[in-house]
């Protein structure tokens, strides 16, 4: 799940997964972060879901992609579209 924060001059973007899945440490990895994992780590929330959030410029498009344990990438059903392999989002 992807929530967004509009902000004066950016958008702050949250990155929502379940706990546990899939197990072990996951990263949102984008063209935001040079695709560099561990860089914006999920961590856990009072919830029960695991998130980080991420600033970045408004009225722009991103390509990212989640890293897993065992080098298992996977996209976002909620994202805006895909780019290729991996999914996009607006802000």
């Amino acid at each position: 799940m992807l929530q967004r924060t509009l902000r004066k001059d950016r958008t702050e973007v949250t990155f929502i997964l379940p706990a546990d899945i899939p197990p072990g440490p996951v990263s949102v990895v984008g063209d935001f972060n040079d695709w560099q994992p561990g860089v914006h780590t999920l961590t856990p929330r009072k919830d029960g879901k695991r998130a980080v959030t991420v600033e970045l410029p408004s009225e722009g498009a991103h390509s990212f992609r989640y890293l897993a344990a065992g080098d298992y990438w996977f996209n976002d059903e909620n994202a805006d579209g895909q780019d290729g392999p991996n999914s996009r989002l607006h802000t």
